[in-house]
Order: C-alpha cells, then sequence, then structure tokens
C-alpha cells in the first residue's frame, strides 16, 4: 500500500529584492511516497534548489501548503521547523560540508547530539552502523582534509543516513566528483534505495537523473514534465 510522505499543494516562493519580486517557484503541486527514487532537473536558475531547500524546512515557502510525514510544516516556528528536520531529513550536498577540524565519526554524529531522544551510546551505535553501510570504517578517525572527494562525500552520505531520516535529499551529489566518483555515490545511493530509502535529488547529469525511478522536470518555477523510468524503460523494451 503506498504511504504518502510529502505533499505541496499550490506552493509559491517569492524573493523580494529592492522592490523586485522574482518568482522562484510558481504554483508547485507534488506528491513524494515512501520508497520512491526522484530526480529533479532543469537548467539553471529553475528553482530546483529553491524546491530542495523548501522541501529540507531550510526555507520556508511564500503560498501554498506542506505537509511532511503528517506534520503541516507551512507556518511553524523556526525551532520547530529545525526539530522537524533533524528528526525527518538527511541532506547530502555538492560540497560536502563536512568541518574540517571534527573527525570523520564526529562530522557523521554531529546532526544526532541535537537529537533529545538519543544516549550517547545509541549516538554512537547509529554512527557504526551508517559508516559500515558507507564502507568507511577504517577511516573513522581520519579528518576530511586526509580524504579523497569520494570518500568525503561517502561520509556525507553516512551523515545523512546515520539518523534514520524519512527521506533523503540530496543537491548535486556528483557535482565535485570525476567520473568514478561519481558513479560509486550513485551506486551508494541505489543501494540506499533498494534498502527502502526514499530518496530526492537535484541533478544536472542525465546519467544520474536515469537512475531515479520518477524523473521531474522544472522550468520558470513550475513542474513542466514528469516520467515514470520504469515505465519509459518498459516502452522502450517493448
Amino acid at each position: 500500500m503506498t504511504k504518502t510522505l510529502i505533499k505541496l499543494a499550490n506552493i509559491k516562493k517569492i524573493f523580494y529584492t529592492d522592490e523586485v519580486e522574482t518568482h522562484a517557484l510558481n504554483d508547485i503541486t507534488l506528491t513524494i511516497n515512501k520508497g520512491d527514487y526522484i530526480s529533479i532537473s532543469g537548467p539553471s536558475g529553475c528553482g530546483k534548489s529553491t524546491l530542495l531547500s523548501l522541501l529540507g524546512l531550510l526555507d520556508t515557502s511564500s503560498e501554498g501548503v506542506y505537509q511532511l510525514a503528517k506534520h503541516d510544516v507551512s507556518n511553524i516556528s523556526k525551532k520547530e521547523r529545525a526539530r522537524i528536520r533533524n528528526m525527518e531529513i538527511g541532506f547530502i550536498f555538492q560540497s560536502f560540508n563536512l568541518i574540517s577540524d571534527l573527525d570523520v565519526e564526529e562530522n557523521v554524529e554531529l546532526p544526532l547530539t541535537y537529537r533529545k531522544d538519543l544516549s550517547k551510546s545509541q549516538r554512537k551505535a547509529m554512527v557504526k552502523e551508517a559508516l559500515e553501510k558507507v564502507n568507511m570504517s577504517h577511516r573513522s578517525k581520519h579528518f576530511p582534509s586526509q580524504l579523497s572527494g569520494g570518500q568525503q562525500q561517502r561520509i556525507a552520505v553516512a551523515r545523512a543516513i546515520a539518523g534514520k531520516p524519512s527521506i533523503i535529499l540530496a543537491d548535486e551529489p556528483t557535482g565535485n566528483l570525476d567520473s568514478k566518483n561519481a558513479e560509486a555515490v550513485m551506486d551508494l545511493l541505489d543501494l540506499l534505495h533498494g534498502e527502502g530509502a526514499t530518496i530526492c535529488m537535484v541533478t544536472h547529469d542525465p546519467r544520474s537523473a536515469k537512475r531515479a525511478a520518477r524523473n521531474i522536470d522544472i522550468l520558470d518555477g513550475q513542474i513542466v514534465a514528469e516520467q515514470n523510468q520504469q515505465s519509459s524503460n518498459d516502452t522502450a523494451a517493448a
């Protein structure tokens, strides 16, 4: 039975600068179900990253309704938004966003330290499990500067999944990687999805987009096309 995880209804995002209105998102309606693997594509400036920021509760919409895991998060306080974000969402960024003076283990554990529902031993166990899943346990005491770009992104993935979030949001996860490391990170996302993770990814790379089951195209702040990759593959095979 399909379980709805996220519902966006008539979402608009308007930025105001020097009395100029920029309509970044215009009437976005989108449903994400548990277990979905979605790619969001489109030209630079089309609203992809703005949409991901709204999904990740890093920003708020100007209009519309956003429901996340049965929470109406359209108009909640910053404190409550941060709490829900920490519980429900895992982030993977293009630039890794690791803290240079923390070792690998500390970087992965950092978001968990804000969780009052977890003891120190629980946090350590979750970090250990996440590092094992991305095959980076042997680097747990290394610092980001001692790791390659591909290894740093694996640590970023571990940090994203350690808290067992409802959804993983990836913003150009292969953008700073060479083709070999990009392929390895996408293989890892495929593995996580195969284990039941819900993933929503912004990407410029058509090869990465093809990994997703649902492909959404955005232009000028609107969803202009959506395609089910499996259906597309079935049609091609026929």
